[in-house]
């Protein structure tokens, strides 16, 4: 019996069919997304596992009086009773807080809509407990908020630079203290903090009038002058 002809269509033909470079692209991408939200987890669990009960009440506290920038304002507040400088840094904080919230709230919760943690599945302490918002995980706002603010008060105001990092950092770590926040979204929000701070601070020293600060940019930034 003999065997079929073999044509040259046969021996060229592909034993594979190849993959679109978009596609590999695509599967590569997934894949780290799948393993950064695998260690996002592990870490979530890994803090929610972890008994801390003298922490726990304080960072709760923390978590829930930082609602709706209430520090930071309060904050702002009192450095505005404190002469010029102190002032002018109050209001790039305040300026930083608004666009950092808008960029959380208006545009990364939209855009991305990362369900919240699971905090039963968890077993997150009750004493940790705070209200689980509605909103989406990703990005964390409050952390956004507290890093915004403390990087454009500490740009103009250099001698609250460590005190007020400290502050921010002990929120966004309350986020995922209470279990209401992935790390993953505590990290985003603090580059989108520091991202809000310097679009505010560029804003401010573009719309200040020359007299207003003598020496011009770097004065408003660096925290020359009165």
């Amino acid at each position: 019996m003999s065997e079929p002809p073999t044509t040259d269509q046969d021996v060229t033909r592909p034993l594979t069919t190849p993959v679109p470079p978009a596609d590999g692209l695509r599967r590569v991408a997934s894949a780290v997304l799948g393993d950064l939200r695998a260690v996002d987890g592990a870490l979530y669990a890994a803090v929610a596992a972890t008994p801390t009960p003298t922490l726990d009440r304080a960072l709760r506290r923390l978590s829930h009086t930082a609602d709706h920038s209430k520090i930071s304002f309060a904050i702002a507040g009192a450095l505005a009773l404190c002469g010029a400088r102190p002032r002018r840094a109050a209001l790039a904080g305040v300026g930083a807080v608004a666009v950092a919230s808008a960029s959380a709230n208006l545009l990364g919760k939209r855009l991305v809509r990362r369900a919240r943690p699971d905090r039963e599945a968890a077993r997150v302490t009750l004493d940790r407990h705070v209200p689980m918002p509605t909103s989406a995980s990703f990005p964390s706002g409050h952390t956004a908020s507290a890093v915004a603010f403390a990087t454009a008060v500490g740009t103009v105001l250099p001698a609250a630079s460590v005190p007020l990092g400290a502050l921010a950092c002990a929120v966004g770590y309350s986020r995922v203290h209470t279990g209401v926040h992935y790390p993953g979204d505590v990290a985003a929000g603090a580059i989108l903090g520091i991202a809000s701070a310097a679009t505010a601070l560029a804003v401010a020293t573009a719309q200040l009038p020359a007299s207003f600060v003598p020496g011009g940019v770097r004065r408003v930034l660096w925290g020359g002058g009165a």
